[in-house]
């Protein structure tokens, strides 16, 4: 008998663990922030920091990405958002779909903003 109650209580443990998990993995962003510029651009570089900012006030709210357009990785994604200039600053909703475009340096204040329009909040 206490062999079947322990038998089950590791099955219970094991599927609680597992739905844990998969919460944590569906767990959905609510803003894609997709910086585009390049390492060796200055308003580029001034960006670097709100990047960080963003990253460590919303981990869990935004995901923000980096793509170096003038490398040959990053390029495809110059032409995927249509860039002409940069630093340009895309803004996805949770389903991808785009919300709000910048281009030029974007003061973290204003990220803020665009942030907020899809109740993303500290």
């Amino acid at each position: 008998m206490k062999t079947i109650i322990l038998s089950i209580l590791i099955t219970l443990s094991a599927l609680q663990v597992s739905c844990a998990q998969e919460t944590k993995t569906n767990q959905k962003t609510k803003v894609t922030f997709i910086e585009l510029g390049s390492v060796r651009c200055i308003p580029c570089r001034k960006m670097e920091a709100v990047l960080d900012k963003v990253r460590k006030k919303y981990p869990k709210d935004v995901k923000v990405i980096f793509y170096d357009v003038w490398t040959p990785e990053g390029r495809p994604y110059a032409n995927k958002y249509h860039i002409q200039m940069i630093p340009t600053q895309v803004f996805l909703d949770a389903n991808g779909n785009e919300y709000y475009r910048h281009v030029g340096y974007f003061p973290e204040e204003e990220v803020m903003k665009i942030l907020k329009q899809k109740n993303v909040k500290k």
